[in-house]
């Protein structure tokens, strides 16, 4: 093989390389929010909810999926874990509502609950949301939002 043939195969591949990475979107992450919540019937030793979360797309394109899960983390205990096989799409530039059962353990309120009795600062409360939409192939998307919450001081105070 010649020198020149050589340099054509290599800038033929450097083409194909360089316009695959192109074809490559890059996208924004997902926002993921609980926008609320609602009981479900319990089994045994826990408690069940059906968290509904707002899924916004801050992408050019749409965002289909087909199963969702989700795990709630408390002051870095995992709190609340869920799966649901809803299918849907998320917009463009858009959002959308989907809903998800949870189970959450009785031992795991127990030890949250005694965690907060026992804590300096137990008016603040720090939690974590991960998760992930399954997609078609290869498309699945992971999400994760976390925050802190103060709970009122009234909890606290004793009465005489």
């Amino acid at each position: 093989m010649s020198m020149r043939s050589f340099l054509l195969i290599l800038l033929v591949l450097g083409m194909l390389l360089f316009s695959g990475c192109a074809s490559l979107r890059y996208s924004e992450p997902i926002d993921v929010i609980i926008a609320g919540l609602e009981p479900l019937q319990s089994e045994g030793l826990e408690l069940r909810m059906l968290v509904k979360l707002r899924i916004q797309n801050p992408n050019d394109s749409p965002l289909d999926f087909n199963g969702v899960s989700v795990q709630i983390d408390v002051q870095g205990r995992r709190f609340a874990i869920g799966v649901s096989d809803t299918a849907g799409s998320v917009p463009r530039f858009g959002e959308t509502i989907v809903s998800v059962p949870v189970s959450i353990s009785v031992f795991s309120i127990v030890h949250q609950a005694m965690g907060v009795v026992t804590d300096e600062d137990r008016r603040k409360i720090e939690y974590e949301m991960t998760g992930r939409l399954a997609g078609p192939a290869f498309k699945s998307v992971r999400f994760s939002s976390k925050g802190k919450f103060t709970l009122p001081a009234e909890l606290f105070e004793s009465g005489t």
